[in-house]
């Protein structure tokens, strides 16, 4: 099973009335010593921050062809905490309810990270945003250019939602 490196981020301008966009870099070192990337990113017309966190990994873990060990970095306590502190299972098992909370934000997007995630052997971890991490201000500059761009997508769950 490969080992993969995949680092996240999200942007959006303006929350949710604006456009936003996500980044991914994806790293793997092969059987040769050889660093391999890929970078991967896209625009949203009008979405949230924290869907374009979701996107960014959903993006990441669906570009793999086959099973891998996964090391996926974010700057995001809301994608690295609902793993890390089991919020998902409790999600799951309750009809993505929060108790007295409500409902479970972005529930279409937290299904597909489920499913792009399934294949593989998963670690979150988070990493302070804006913090000089060079993967890290790598993908936040991915996502700003991509929120920023010309050729912006619809985020056709976020209407659902709101």
């Amino acid at each position: 099973m490969g080992k993969v490196q995949i680092y996240t981020d999200g942007a959006a301008r303006g929350n949710p009335d604006g456009p936003g966009g996500y980044g991914a870099v994806l790293q793997y070192v092969d059987r040769q010593g050889v660093l391999h990337e890929k970078e991967l990113s896209a625009g949203y017309v009008r979405t949230t921050n924290n869907r374009m966190e979701l996107m960014a990994a959903i993006a990441g873990l669906e570009a793999l062809n086959r099973p891998c060990q996964v090391e996926l970095f974010s700057d995001s306590k809301y994608l690295t905490d609902a793993f890390n502190q089991k919020w998902i299972d409790s999600w799951v098992k309750n009809g993505w309810k929060r108790g007295k909370s409500g409902p479970v934000k972005n529930i279409d997007l937290w299904e597909r990270l489920l499913k792009a995630k399934e294949p593989h052997q998963v670690s979150f971890f988070w990493v302070r945003g804006h913090a000089g991490h060079p993967q890290n201000e790598r993908c936040d500059r991915l996502a700003t250019a991509a929120a920023d761009g010309d050729h912006l997508l619809e985020d056709t769950g976020l209407a659902q939602q709101l």
